[in-house]
């Protein structure tokens, strides 16, 4: 199950539960030392030096546990009662040099401006560009407001305990933050908190999707129709219809304009690739349709938007559209029950919301919901970091895989293919929001398959990752 993003009072309230059903601090600082040392193990290589800052509180006693079950790896532990002391310490081990640091100095409590000092300490470590893992929330970062008090520090992934803070999801967290991972299981009681934003955990989609029958047939998984690709866009056309083959639908067909049907169709061998006309005819097996990807010329036919147009209100059938097909969608009602997805990006959001860019990412969640009430009650696929998956009403989805190598041309056209062939597949469309959040995770999962690696990774490549669950289990 995903958990829920809850502030700093209501992670309170749950250790309280926890040590009132028995439970010690004790217990759960170890458990919570263990999970530090396997994800610092898988930063760094034995005999590496880990530098360990460890303050006062509980986030300073799991980074002294951390320490204790580092055998095999150098450790220099530096426990900050006085900062201006431990700036001194730490000058003196940054010429050793360490492969990590972990920061333990400061906890979710903090909620007031650091002193000079304890600055001075932050500045120095951010200064050093080494490694750092954070405990639970970056060291001088509100976990509530995504605000640092005065300084904080600039991690390379933070480890947060149990479920995420609000403040860590926020666009002004991001740089501080890193890359967000969660350990849920760190010995406390179940979360007594629900709430309408989560957090997706890789472990959601275990027993997802459903095995396939064994007499299942093309007809069985479903006919997926892309309307994509025009001079000088038809490589996301072609992007769109492998993203779509790699989710293994019965059947892909994909409409293009004629000025690109041969370069589209000689790169393509397993979807069916047609020249669009106005008045063409769906397929009578046709399950879901897609629309958007490549179609960027200035010379689109007229009868094209409005023909696209009519499906979107009208095709008792799940409708995707992304790219440049957003501006052209109408804002009434589509038909009872229907699925209908919209795959912006955050400028697309902002385009369609008319507001600008900073005003989407500043709230994302609210952006989501914004959009899907504007469009019938779509579902919406807000791409960027951490992409959000929601409607108008219940829960929002934050991503947890991916990672900044996907900001290049072409993965969204991939995503938004990858997704279709999805929801093409009737076996699928009973619970829209956990296919979409599967593929979104599956796409994401993909680049970080990649970047375990290598880092120049293309398209292309994410392509032959894409949907590959036993190597992404191994990296898991």
């Amino acid at each position: 199950m995903p958990v829920p993003v809850i502030s700093v009072a209501q992670m309170r309230e749950w250790e309280k539960a926890t040590w009132a059903a028995k439970r010690s601090p004790a217990q759960v600082i170890s458990r919570v030392g263990h999970l530090v040392t396997s994800r610092a193990k898988q930063l760094t290589r034995p005999g590496d030096l880990i530098l360990i800052l460890a303050g006062k509180g509980h986030n300073g006693d799991d980074a002294r546990q951390t320490g204790q079950n580092l055998s095999d790896r150098e450790v220099a532990l530096v426990n900050v009662a006085v900062p201006e002391t431990a700036l001194k310490e730490f000058n003196s081990l940054l010429s050793l040099p360490p492969a990590l640091i972990i920061d333990g100095l400061f906890g979710i409590g903090l909620n007031r401006p650091l002193e000079g000092a304890w600055v001075k300490l932050i500045e120095k470590v951010n200064r050093s560009q080494m490694p750092v893992l954070s405990i639970d929330v970056p060291s001088g970062l509100n976990a509530d407001t995504g605000e640092p008090e005065g300084a904080a520090i600039r991690a390379a992934v933070t480890l947060t305990l149990g479920t995420p803070k609000k403040g860590l999801l926020k666009s002004s967290a991001w740089p501080f933050v890193g890359r967000l991972e969660v350990a849920p299981d760190i010995g406390l009681v179940p979360c007594p908190h629900e709430g309408d934003v989560q957090w997706t955990l890789p472990q959601d989609f275990d027993s997802f999707p459903p095995p396939r029958s064994v007499d299942g047939h093309k007809g069985t998984f479903g006919h997926l129709v892309i309307i994509a690709g025009s001079l000088g866009y038809h490589g996301a056309a072609v992007l769109a219809a492998r993203g779509a083959l790699r989710a293994q639908p019965g059947l892909v067909t994909l409409f293009v304009q004629e000025s690109v049907y041969q370069p589209v169709a000689s790169q393509l061998q397993s979807a069916m690739v047609r020249p669009w006309r106005p008045g063409v005819k769906l397929p009578d097996s046709c399950r879901a349709v897609l629309f958007g990807p490549g179609l960027a010329a200035s010379d689109l036919p007229s009868d094209l938007k409005s023909e696209l147009r009519h499906l979107w209100q009208e095709l008792p059938l799940p409708v995707l559209a992304d790219a440049s097909a957003l501006d052209w969608l109408p804002t009434i009602a589509t038909p009872p029950k229907s699925i209908r997805v919209l795959t912006p990006h955050p400028a697309e959001a902002a385009r369609l919301l008319k507001c600008a860019t900073e005003e989407v990412q500043a709230d994302r969640p609210g952006a989501v919901r914004k959009l899907s009430r504007g469009y019938g009650n779509s579902w919406v696929v807000l791409k960027g970091h951490q992409t959000l998956v929601g409607r108008s009403k219940g829960s929002v989805f934050f991503n947890s895989s991916g990672n900044p190598f996907l900001a290049q041309g072409g993965s969204g056209d991939v995503l938004a293919g990858y997704l279709g062939g999805l929801l093409a597949q009737p076996q699928l469309h009973g619970d829209p929001t956990t296919t979409l959040r599967y593929g979104v995770w599956q796409h994401g999962a993909a680049a970080d398959l990649l970047c375990g690696e290598r880092t120049n990774w293309t398209v292309e490549n994410l392509l032959d990752a894409l949907g590959n669950r036993k190597k992404q289990r191994r990296q898991d």
